[in-house]
């Protein structure tokens, strides 16, 4: 049989994982600082979560391409919440956000053109752009006292194939908000090369202090289309349902063409788009829990790390995620591996498109007190062995 190469990848087990595998499976302890799915971190779910599943009105089969009306009025009040007004008839629903980014790519590329993406970053757009027949070209974020985009590196990234810059706010994993200076680069960027922004919000409502401003707002003379759904916002990536948010010029025509797309796959269900409402409505009691959670870990982390004197702990504004800059004495998978070895799952830098050694990547998710031994496990490594190689390398140069 021969397969397309757009599905030509290595499917392999990778060493890492068959490490972490064998591990589990010998009943060894394991603190996953890895997590991201908050249905297995320890949250109380509202007994009545599933209740918005038994709505009599999902045994009509009433297929609407953009979703139904009263969904899509809900998500319109999510929006209102953060102040931004936007129309029932801006919104199209998705079961995910994979599944919006794949109706954009579509609808803003013809194959071989280009999506410009900053990085470090989230590494599933590689395989979303491969299937849809696009290019991903990444655009280094800069750290310097917190991270920011480099304008001058997305101009000369930019070619005749480009279509638009890929943008998460807030980024994962850095936590970077894009801030108001580099709206105005990035919206001067699109208009000066006639670039849509697609904007991936599902972070929005996690911001560590000041509140985060959504791009559903719009920028004049761009077209944005912002992603977004219960996966994270609510803390319900079983319940598979998200949303495309257009503004910005040609938005209508933007809109039909969705329209079509999504008209040719139907994959909503009636149920959820029932219960979606409610799930909207209701969102608050699992996002305070979670922001209880990810910065009670953060301030442990923080006071941990005050015993590793090579580790920096880079800033971030929001997310669920930390990044570490450690001595770049041996390749992070061996880090990674030696960390296994001694009970702690994390995530290597250049699983999100940071270099091969230097960098780890810790989720805040876990419940505090994995999260604590964990942590605590990871920074008496990173002292004794990370710290010691360092002071070693610095007598070598000294000598």
């Amino acid at each position: 049989m021969r397969f397309s190469q757009r599905t030509n990848w290595n499917t392999e087990e990778s060493e890492l994982s068959r490490a972490h595998r064998v591990r589990l499976e010998s009943g060894l302890p394991v603190s996953d600082l890895t997590a991201s799915n908050p249905t297995r971190s320890g949250f109380n779910y509202p007994a009545h979560l599933l209740d918005g599943l038994r709505d009599t009105e999902a045994l009509d089969y009433d297929p609407q391409p953009r979703g139904s009306r009263r969904a899509r009025l809900s998500v319109c009040d999510y929006y209102q919440s953060h102040g931004v007004r936007l129309a029932p008839e801006q919104i199209l629903l998705t079961t995910s956000t994979s599944e919006a980014y794949s109706f954009l790519l579509r609808l803003l590329c013809d194959p071989g053109a280009e999506i410009l993406v900053p990085q470090p970053g989230y590494p599933l757009f590689d395989y979303l752009a491969t299937l849809d027949d696009v290019r991903i070209k990444p655009v280094s974020l800069v750290y310097d006292h917190g991270w920011q985009i480099d304008p001058e590196s997305f101009r000369l990234a930019i070619t005749p194939e480009t279509r638009a810059i890929m943008l998460v706010h807030p980024n994962n994993p850095t936590g970077h908000l894009t801030k108001g200076w580099e709206v105005e680069e990035l919206a001067g960027i699109c208009r000066e090369h006639q670039l849509a922004l697609v904007v991936d919000e599902v972070f929005l409502d996690f911001s560590f202090a000041q509140p985060a401003k959504s791009f559903a707002d719009g920028l004049e003379g761009v077209p944005v289309f912002v992603v977004s759904g219960l996966s994270k916002i609510a803390g319900l990536p079983q319940m598979k349902a998200a949303w495309i948010a257009a503004t910005g010029p040609d938005q209508e025509a933007a809109l039909e063409r969705l329209e079509v797309i999504a008209d040719t796959f139907l994959s909503m269900n009636a149920p959820v788009q029932c219960a979606l409402p409610g799930w909207l409505a209701s969102r608050g009691v699992l996002r305070g829990q979670i922001r209880e959670r990810t910065q009670a870990n953060l301030a442990e982390l923080d006071r941990l790390l005050t015993q590793a004197t090579a580790v920096e702990r880079l800033r971030a504004d929001a997310g669920w995620y930390a990044v570490l800059r450690i001595p770049a004495v041996q390749p992070d998978e061996q880090t990674v591996q030696e960390l296994l070895e001694r009970g702690v799952w994390v995530h290597p830098g250049y699983f999100f498109g940071l270099p091969a050694s230097g960098w780890l990547v810790v989720s805040l998710l876990a419940p505090v007190n994995e999260f604590s031994t964990g942590a605590a496990a990871l920074v008496n490594y990173l002292r004794t062995n990370q710290d010691g190689n360092n002071r070693h390398l610095e007598g070598e140069v000294l000598l």
